[in-house]
């Protein structure tokens, strides 16, 4: 064999040392090219290591069906809050604040946390979703100083958190909408506000403030995605771009349901959607009413889910129905992301999506039992669940 070797080397002009040389050399390319295979991908997941040990040690802590269920089972608002009371990440649900109010707090430290876990090529999209926390506390402010509340009247309807909740707070003893606007000068939802204020000050409803901001926040969610070029890019573009699908259908139906036309709804719809473009949105819009809208959705994944409830809204005529059946498509469609990405963005999403499911559950759970002697079975059906 070793005769044979030293032919061939004779036979190409090679030195026994130069053919060394090239065999070591072979064998340190062969070596680089596996060290390559194998590292590239070990770099993709390293930086979700971290952020999926510490998400699914807060997934741990989540409430099980059968928690839920006890809930579900108390007789008054009273044993709701003692039961969350016994219960570590709720412990503090009943020192003066409504139930809601702490949930809502809850949710809101729930996205800070995430932004501040997932790498950074993500985390823009994630910071994003804290901005519900400022949105939803400019809304109630300007609620508030639209029907002339004090004060201490409008620092009650305040979530404790936000990147901009102090500033907010400071404007709790302005007198009138205009003066919130002008108060949020040099934030980012100046100008958004700012060309809503003169419709608003036309029809002296809060409508046009309200769905720019809303309409801000789904740029901001798009702006946020970024090129689906791998499988955590991807899992990402999607689930932020179901959630301004959904809340477009959500909007229209509202709109159709409350007898707008086009011209009315058009400025409050996002036309740069997901699967949704600005051509189907239209059609949405100019339908004669709900039932047109779902049939426009046809050839979409949207219409099963809504055709799915039209029996219980011919029955009840409530437009909630739609709407629980959109969020539970969005929890279901996390879910299924959170089990394609394992290693990367998936669990982060799912534990995300079942934060939010909680959190609804609870306050669900929590309006009911302020009524007296409310149905446990129709409460039951209020609950959204993802297996």
């Amino acid at each position: 064999m070793a005769g044979e070797i030293t032919s061939i080397v004779s036979q190409l002009g090679l030195t026994p040392e130069v053919f060394l040389i090239l065999v070591i050399f072979t064998f340190v390319v062969i070596a680089a090219i596996v060290v390559v295979v194998v590292t590239v991908p070990i770099l993709k997941i390293y930086p979700y290591l971290n952020p999926i040990s510490r998400v699914r040690a807060r997934k741990g802590r989540l409430l099980t069906e059968k928690q839920i269920s006890e809930l579900v089972e108390t007789s008054d608002i009273s044993e709701v809050e003692n039961y969350l009371s016994g219960i570590p990440d709720y412990s503090d649900i009943a020192e003066g604040e409504s139930v809601e109010k702490t949930l809502d707090t809850k949710m809101g430290e729930t996205y800070d946390v995430v932004a501040r876990l997932v790498p950074k090529d993500i985390a823009p999209a994630f910071k994003v979703f804290s901005k519900k926390s400022d949105i939803s506390n400019i809304k109630s402010l300007l609620a508030a100083k639209a029907v002339g509340l004090n004060q201490d009247e409008t620092s009650d309807l305040l979530i404790p958190t936000g990147k901009l909740y102090e500033d907010i707070e400071r404007l709790t003893d302005v007198n009138s909408v205009n003066d919130v606007v002008a108060g949020l000068d040099n934030t980012e939802y100046a100008n958004v506000l700012s060309e809503a204020l003169p419709i608003y000050e036309e029809k002296k409803v809060l409508l046009p403030l309200d769905s720019a901001l809303d309409k801000y926040y789904l740029q901001s969610l798009l702006k946020a995605r970024v090129v689906p070029s791998e499988a955590n890019t991807e899992i990402l573009y999607s689930y932020l771009g179901n959630q301004v699908d959904v809340a477009n259908i959500n909007l229209i139906i509202r709109a159709k349901a409350d007898k707008l036309d086009y011209d009315e709804l058009e400025p409050y719809i996002f036309n740069n959607g997901y699967q949704l473009r600005e051509w189907k949105l239209k059609d949405l819009m100019e339908s004669e009413d709900i039932l047109g809208v779902i049939s426009s959705l046809d050839g979409t994944k949207y219409a099963e889910v809504l055709n799915a409830v039209v029996p219980q809204y011919n029955e009840t005529g409530s437009i909630d129905v739609f709407e629980k059946a959109l969020n539970k498509f969005l929890s279901e469609a996390a879910h299924t992301y959170s089990m394609k990405k394992p290693l990367g963005i998936g669990p982060i999403i799912g534990f995300l999506t079942l934060k939010e499911q909680e959190i609804h559950n609870l306050k669900v759970i929590a309006r009911a039992k302020r009524e007296k002697e409310f149905p446990t079975s129709q409460l039951r059906e209020m609950l959204v669940w993802v297996k």
